[in-house]
């Protein structure tokens, strides 16, 4: 195998990196940070498409108020897929 062989690999492993694996960081890098800028008042969706207001935040679960007879339901704050402030 020659140098050419070897750069050729270099930069497919290099393009996986960049169109692959360097999205999906910062994919996950924008969740966290949603997810660590949740407030009381926020309306959020979990993942499992649960609609609800944040009545209590705590470290890693979050209680929501959801329907209309005010249930509180506890969540971890991993579950929440979108916010609308």
């Amino acid at each position: 195998m020659g140098y050419t062989t070897i750069l050729l690999y270099l930069a497919m492993i290099g393009g996986l990196w960049y169109f692959m694996i360097r999205p999906q960081k910062k994919r996950q890098n924008e969740l966290k940070t949603m997810r660590d800028a949740l407030a009381v008042g926020d309306e959020v969706v979990t993942i499992g498409g649960i609609v609800g207001k944040i009545a209590v935040v705590k470290e890693d679960d979050l209680h929501l108020t959801v329907g209309h007879n005010s249930e509180i339901i506890v969540v971890k704050k991993w579950a929440i897929g979108t916010t609308n402030k």
